[in-house]
């Protein structure tokens, strides 16, 4: 049986660099290059040829023989600014940790990408029964609380031009999958300012969000607690609103803030 291959993918050469580099990222000890065309499937000239790029940038360095690869001192020195600069998303992290505390179910922040609701921080909470759904994780727009949310900010034609061409998937019994069925949910959650997905992506989850104010304009930030609904109802759920809002606003005054640092030093 061949081994699983690593995905190097990309439209553009600099994308493709990108996507070699996550695969490099993910190892903790020298490589080769015939270890790479073994591990990606890419033929060994192409993969010389970007192994060079990423050496001349500072991406990688030799080691060893010369023929072995490792990460270099500008990508080490990237990865160890991103992790003390990175302020904000540690201040938001805190933020829905303690909104975990408070209600005792999972919370996440979510953002709008393309036509799916992508995840960017959660905490899971330590009751034993959860559903685990780790940063990253995307979920279509249709059938989540924080996808309804970001939908119901849209002008009407700007919404009826991007799900003209998202299919509207069926994950369980509960799942809209009717234009008109889910403009008239959306027009509701305008009205309420929150959004359920009542078990509309994974069988027995319940999920209510609201969004984290923006400056000006649209936010692109959700709020969200999910649990299941063997533990969390939708009264409970709406009992966890005034905690809900309360933490996006705390997300919002953090995101204010950084805002306003980068305009100083600007």
């Amino acid at each position: 049986m061949q081994p699983e291959t690593a995905k190097i993918d990309g439209d553009t050469p600099a994308l493709r660099l990108l996507s070699l580099l996550e695969v490099i990222a993910e190892k903790d000890q020298f490589f080769t290059l015939q270890g790479l065309v073994e591990e990606t499937g890419l033929p060994k000239p192409t993969l010389h040829r970007m192994l060079q790029q990423l050496e001349t940038a500072g991406m990688l360095q030799r080691d060893g023989d010369n023929r072995q690869y490792g990460t270099g001192i500008r990508l080490r020195r990237l990865a160890e600014n991103l992790l003390l600069n990175n302020t904000v998303q540690g201040a938001r992290h805190a933020v829905l940790s303690q909104l975990v505390k408070e209600v005792g179910e999972s919370c996440n922040i979510t953002a709008l990408s393309g036509n799916e609701v992508l995840y960017l921080d959660r905490v899971e909470t330590q009751a034993p029964l959860r559903f685990y759904l780790h940063p990253g994780s995307q979920v279509p727009v249709h059938c989540s609380a924080s996808g309804k949310l970001f939908l119901a900010q849209m002008k009407p034609a700007q919404r009826k031009r991007l799900l003209a061409h998202v299919p509207l998937e069926r994950f369980t019994h509960n799942t809209l999958t009717d234009l008109t069925s889910l403009e008239g949910e959306i027009e509701r959650v305008g009205n309420d300012g929150y959004a359920f997905d009542d078990e509309e992506f994974l069988p027995g989850l319940l999920c209510i969000a609201v969004l984290v104010p923006a400056a000006k304009g649209r936010s692109n930030l959700g709020l969200a607690i999910q649990g299941p609904t063997m533990r969390l109802s939708r009264e409970k759920a709406l009992s966890f609103l005034p905690a809900l809002h309360k933490a996006a606003q705390s997300i919002a005054a953090i995101d204010a803030e950084a805002t306003a640092d980068n305009s100083a030093f600007a």
